[in-house]
């Protein structure tokens, strides 16, 4: 046995639990060792049949018995229901929704039940179900039942308080691993399989990438002992202490990874633009508004960065309507007055791309530049001879040979500017707007253009974004990048009022609104859902859909306003469209889902109503709230719950209270849990390291060790086993 060689090679697998493990991704001997317990049980918290209460959760270990898949009497919901005894009496078990488990698990079998205790109101005949005897016995006011409790099958009950479910019987050792499971593969199987791994001796050979000296200045233990810790700790402290190695382990590997590509992309040749910072103040200066501090010191880092002789990397992360375009107006006139150089925008939607397009023609309307937009959709613009804050449509033979020749100083539009056929002549600085929306090999084919050439230097690169992401985050999956926040507003942008909406209260808020639309506002709904799916979906029932949303309003709260929808199964021309009636005021209430674009510019939108909104995290409300604060006018987002929870009603009180997205984004991370934010795991960063997350200084220290490493060994030449990995870890990853 060897830590790459198949499961199916050591142990015996059914076809059932070879889909169960492929499910859970694991295919190997390592993949198992590192599928790690989500949690801990623990025995000495088990409970007796006869001490159970209702309202409280408890956990019992029994025997099954009368099994069986029912409907409920009055909602007809199919259901598995059944009986868990012990030596002091039996509880009835109800899985609602869930008539498989009755498939699933058999009478006589040993397990462990985790879930909370109801009981029932009325009399009822629905779960009527055999007593051990046979005999049927109804439902009688007063019983209690667990009510959708977790199972898992055991090999043997525990004879008492901290008695083991395994090792030897002279150990204190109440604590067993629970881990994910799948339909054929229970937790029990999982602990069982990673117990024969150990006893093979396999973990006496196992190398480990972490250096010696880094585990011991940060007390972390080796990787043999971590494994046994994080899958049989004896004590919580061991698990947590190996939890704490694995969790750094990854980041630390991240943290490479990025450094690496960070020291290798500066041994690039640059463009050195030498701009004159006193023009491109006079540029800002010409914008119809005042630029803010923030915004003054972005562009000055960023043209700072271009004098160097090589290539800029930056990310430039602000808050909704901070100003990010006009940052990226600046310092793409720093760039197209300087040499001819060329200018690439990349933009995620043909309604941003189009949006920056208009912006650009303004602010670069009284020089002699050119500016083109390009599509997928074969949106092909050009600034108009006649009126020079207008445009004009060309051809895409007309438009390529321009950008070829250098005529065309900025090109604007969404990933279509990656395709073959655009070639620029001197690319010297590529602007990634919501650089999270392109994937790595996207954004590589934009930097290093076919037909440029290979000696060419690389351009510099400008990523944005409006996601609030928490510090710990930026310093992982952006650490190759030089970080600059916008943390101002504009002047004069009022501040969003932000009100709660519980269930009731809906119609005083919609008289609110309706005197705004009178004045001449608009307004945004945001749906969790497109449309109602199978209505035997129990979502169905709770989460408000756009298409029928739009039809309540318009028969019943608003039936003198027009009432558009917008959602991401649209095409692109009828979401642009759409977006284009809205703009010119033709639809006074857009019914959108949250594919609304972040950044999408539309001033006189003023109000926003958000539904379910505790289904969104808060960072994500914020950018939503966000398609409001356009313009002078006072704004208003109507954040309508589907719930009175007095934790989801706190949690969602932050937005009223805290000064910008980022703190959100922190409050979010500290309160769901990094792997419930919204959007991350897209990183492609496993459960466990999303913990360090959490974790400031854990992530810091790492930064600090990769960088120190990689500044000594680029190549990690006197880390083998630590490089194999790395690599590994770059090959598989889809993080940016």
């Amino acid at each position: 046995m060897n830590m790459h060689s198949a499961i199916t090679d050591h142990f015996r697998i059914t076809t059932l639990q070879k889909l169960a493990l492929h499910k859970l991704g694991i295919h190997t001997v390592n993949d198992l060792l590192h599928l790690f317990p989500v949690r801990y049980g623990d025995t000495a918290e088990a409970r007796l049949v006869n001490s159970l209460q209702q309202g409280e959760t408890a956990v019992i270990y029994g025997k099954l018995s009368g099994l069986k898949t029912s409907k409920g009497f009055h909602t007809k919901i199919a259901m598995a229901d059944g009986y868990i005894e012990d030596e002091t009496g039996r509880i009835h078990c109800v899985w609602f929704n869930q008539p498989y488990v009755a498939k699933m698990y058999s009478d006589g079998m040993l397990v462990r039940i985790e879930g909370k205790i109801s009981q029932r109101r009325k009399k009822t005949a629905a779960l009527a179900t055999p007593t051990l005897s046979g005999d049927k016995r109804e439902n009688t006011a007063g019983e209690l039942y667990f009510s959708n409790p977790k199972i898992e099958v055991v090999d043997k009950l525990p004879i008492g308080v901290g008695d083991s479910l395994f090792g030897n019987d002279n150990e204190k050792h109440t604590l067993y691993p629970v881990y994910p499971e799948s339909r054929g593969i229970t937790s029990l199987w999982m602990y069982h399989a990673i117990q024969k791994i150990f006893k093979s001796g396999m973990l006496d050979d196992i190398e480990d990438p972490i250096p010696g000296d880094i585990l011991e200045k940060y007390s972390l233990p080796i990787v043999k002992t971590a494994l046994i810790w994080i899958h049989t700790p004896m004590r919580k402290d061991d698990a947590i202490s190996a939890r704490k190695r694995f969790s750094f382990e990854e980041i630390f590997i991240i943290q490479l990874n990025k450094q690496r590509a960070r020291k290798m992309y500066e041994k690039e040749p640059a463009f050195t633009i030498e701009t004159n910072m006193n023009q491109v103040r006079e540029f800002v200066k010409r914008f119809p508004f005042q630029a803010t501090n923030a915004q003054h010191h972005a562009i000055e880092s960023i043209v700072g960065d271009m004098k160097r002789d090589y290539p800029m990397s930056r990310l430039l992360e602000g808050d909704v309507g901070s100003g990010k375009t006009a940052v990226a107006a600046a310092s793409a006139y720093a760039v197209m007055t300087f040499d001819r150089l060329q200018v690439a925008y990349m933009c995620p939607t043909e309604i941003l791309a189009t949006q920056h397009f208009e912006s650009f023609i303004k602010y670069f309307s009284y020089l002699p530049v050119q500016i083109a937009l390009i599509t997928g959709s074969g949106c092909k613009k050009f600034p108009s001879k006649v009126n020079p804050k207008g445009w004009t449509d060309i051809s895409k033979a007309q438009l390529l040979k321009w950008v070829a020749d250098g005529s065309i100083s900025v090109v604007i539009g969404t990933h279509a500017l990656i395709q073959k056929s655009v070639i620029f002549k001197k690319l010297a600085y590529v602007i990634i707007d919501e650089q999270h929306r392109f994937g790595t090999a996207q954004r590589a084919k934009l930097m290093k253009k076919e037909g440029v050439g290979s000696n060419t230097p690389t351009p510099h690169l400008l990523s944005m974004t409006a996601t609030p992401i928490p510090r710990t985050l930026a310093l992982t999956m952006y650490g190759d990048l030089d970080l600059t926040v916008l943390d101002e507003s504009p002047v004069g942008r009022k501040i969003i009022l932000t009100e709660l909406v519980l269930p009731g209260h809906r119609e005083i808020v919609y008289e609110k609104i309706r005197g705004e639309l009178l004045a001449g506002r608009q307004m945004y709904v945001i749906c969790p859902r497109i449309d109602i799916p199978d209505p035997d979906k129990e979502a169905a029932i709770i989460a408000k859909s756009v298409k029928e949303e739009a039809k309540r309003l318009k028969e019943s709260v608003f039936p003198e306003f027009e009432i558009g929808i917008l959602h991401g199964k649209m095409s692109p021309k009828e979401k642009t469209d759409t977006m284009i009636r809205f703009n010119n005021g033709e639809i006074h209430i857009l019914c959108a889902t949250s594919v609304v674009e972040v950044g999408v510019n539309v001033p006189n939108a003023t109000i926003i109503i958000i539904e379910g909104a505790e289904r969104f995290g808060l960072a994500q409300l914020h950018q939503l709230r966000g398609r409001v604060m356009r313009s002078t006018h006072q704004s208003y987002c109507y954040a309508f719950t589907e719930t009175n929870s007095a934790k989801s009603i706190d949690r969602l009180k932050a937005l009223q209270t805290a000064k910008n997205g980022f703190e959100l984004a922190e409050l979010d991370l500290s309160q769901r849990g990094a792997g419930q934010l919204s959007g991350m795991k897209q990183w492609g960063v496993s459960d466990i390291a999303m913990e360090a997350l959490q974790n400031l200084k854990m992530v810091e220290v790492a930064r600090k060790e990769a960088r120190e490493i990689i500044e000594a060994d680029l190549n990690l030449e006197k880390y083998p086993t630590l490089a194999k990995l790395v690599d590994k870890h770059q090959a598989s990853s889809h993080y940016e």
